[in-house]
């Protein structure tokens, strides 16, 4: 019965469209077949007939599709809650009292333990967060876990299980494009609005707020695409089929205006089921770490490296220093050449490794790739690469590790881990490449730390050194650039962040240092006087 109310929605979707453009019917065109001589010589006193008459959209498709509807939002919105959070954003020292930021979001009950499913973004940094449900009972929550690589948390309510009606996840993996598209959530805070779409496209790929250790972000594959109208506020509440069941976790909109422009994306159900599980038991989540950057291989490209232009895969650019694609011997990208495109000259990587298939399964992009890893992967798995090394094939075995996190880098790029009393310049940093030295308009070959943000208050800050502002893209990943390059530290060569956390492990807080940087493309000399890591 809900596959005929699905088959309904469809054919009446399709009516709507042909009595929007005023399709002539059938009969009409029949009509102008059999009698071709009338159109070919029209009357000369009167203009020709055009049918004007659209299929009739039948009483009972229209039934069904309102029952339909209605039978969702009575069953699911009583799952959905509206979240709303405040932050502590500044405290100024010239007053004791804070400024403090206050948003929405939407979220949904995931079971009877009054656990809560919603975006990493909606609730990050909140100090107090408060939810409410369809029936206007308010509960103070408290943070279970998050994880900023799949834009998703779990917070926890303690109110009387009646309240909780947990929903129904579905199998993400079997959606197509076409399918009926439902949204539930909060919309510019206005509680328990319903809107409805289709599924647009699958696959789709968005950077996350997490950095990569030598440049650029992570992203979260195999995302989905919705015209359904997704606005402000809507963010962590259900994408629903026709079923009622939650196939994604409402994320973003690409609009100018911040408001619905037709393009919505949601966190896929089959990462959802694999995430908040995790969140819940312990606060966090794993992801499998394969410590690669990779380009989907062109038929340009291909050629260049002596394969057939239908070659496809994903091309290894680098590799990660110490990661697990190192320890199995992966090898990245190890020249450049100019391409024309365009009428412009672009330079691409060539020759590295080109993974074809992953546990015998093919990959002909890198969104392939990193679609296969976040689906069926986990830290600690072994899997089998296929690749194409100088044109031979291949098999790899590779054991995933853990993708290190913001913290984490933090702590590699700070050496916080490796002892208190070490000195703490205060930057986020990443390697400049061959590719981004291009961007920035240097040499192929100019090497160092590019600066992304300066902590405020920290030595850095108070040396001057400057941080990046402007983003752009940098294969699949989007890097921040326009701040110093540190190139020397104490006329020793920065290379590297492993150079420069090198160099700051010599050191102790107090001591007085000399970074020879890049600003602007003209090289000087700044004194840092390093200091302490405050406690956090």
């Amino acid at each position: 019965m809900k596959r005929g109310y699905l088959i309904l929605t469809v054919l009446l979707l399709f009516a709507l469209v042909l009595t929007a453009c005023n399709v002539p019917n059938l009969a009409s065109l029949n009509a102008t077949h059999k009698a071709p001589q009338e159109a070919t010589h029209p009357s000369p006193t009167a203009p020709p007939r055009v049918e004007t008459t659209s299929p009739s959209v039948s009483p009972g498709a229209v039934a069904a599709l309102e029952g339909t509807l209605s039978r969702i939002y009575e069953e699911v919105n009583p799952s959905v809650v509206n979240i709303k959070v405040t932050r502590i954003i500044q405290e100024t020292p010239f007053s004791t009292t804070p400024t403090y930021q206050r948003a929405s979001g939407s979220g949904m009950v995931w079971d009877k333990e009054g656990h809560i499913v919603t975006n990493n973004h909606v609730v990050e940094g909140a100090k107090y967060i408060h939810v409410f449900f369809a029936d206007g009972t308010e509960a103070d929550a408290t943070l279970v876990g998050t994880d900023p690589d799949s834009d998703l948390a779990v917070i926890k309510v303690d109110v009387d299980k009646a309240l909780l009606h947990p929903v129904t996840v579905g199998d993400s993996t079997r959606v197509k494009v076409g399918q009926l598209a439902i949204a539930i959530g909060n919309p510019f805070a206005l509680t328990g609005t319903m809107t409805v779409g289709i599924i647009s496209a699958l696959g789709r790929v968005l950077p996350t707020e997490e950095m990569v250790i030598g440049g650029g972000r992570y992203v979260i594959p195999d995302i989905i695409q919705t015209d359904a109208p997704i606005n402000p506020g809507n963010s962590g509440g259900p994408l629903l089929n026709s079923k009622g069941e939650v196939i994604g976790v409402t994320t973003a909109i690409a609009s100018p205006v911040r408001a619905s422009a037709g393009i919505g994306f949601a966190v896929p159900s089959i990462i959802v089921k694999k995430v908040v599980p995790q969140l819940i038991e312990k606060g966090y989540y794993e992801h499998p770490w394969l410590g690669v950057s990779i380009e989907t291989l062109t038929p340009r490209v291909a050629k260049i490296m002596g394969l057939p232009e239908t070659q496809r895969g994903a091309l290894i650019v680098n590799v990660l220093p110490d990661s697990p694609a190192d320890k199995a011997g992966l090898r990245g990208s190890d020249r450049q050449v100019t391409l024309e495109i365009d009428g412009r000259e672009v330079k691409v990587q060539v020759g590295g490794d080109v993974i074809v298939a992953i546990d015998g399964h093919p990959v002909r992009s890198s969104d392939e790739l990193l679609t296969y890893l976040a689906r069926y992967t986990h830290a600690g798995q072994k899997v089998t690469l296929t690749i194409l090394r100088q044109g031979k094939k291949m098999d790899v075995e590779v054991t995933l590790g853990v993708r290190p996190t913001q913290k984490g880098r933090e702590k590699t790029a700070e050496g916080e881990a490796s002892g208190r009393h070490q000195a703490w310049l205060g930057i986020l940093g990443v390697d400049v490449t061959p590719k981004l030295a291009e961007i920035l308009g240097l040499p192929e070959d100019q090497r160092g730390v590019l600066i992304e943000s300066v902590v405020q208050g920290s030595p850095a800050d108070k040396a001057g050194l400057r941080g990046s502002y402007k983003p752009v893209m940098v294969g699949d990943q989007e890097v921040l650039i326009g701040g110093d390059i540190i190139v020397a530290f104490d006329g020793q060569p920065v290379t590297s962040l492993r150079d420069l956390l090198g160099y700051l492990r010599q050191h102790k807080p107090g001591d007085r240092v000399t970074l020879t940087i890049l600003r602007d493309g003209e090289k000087m000399d700044v004194t840092v006087t390093l200091g302490k890591r405050p406690k956090r």
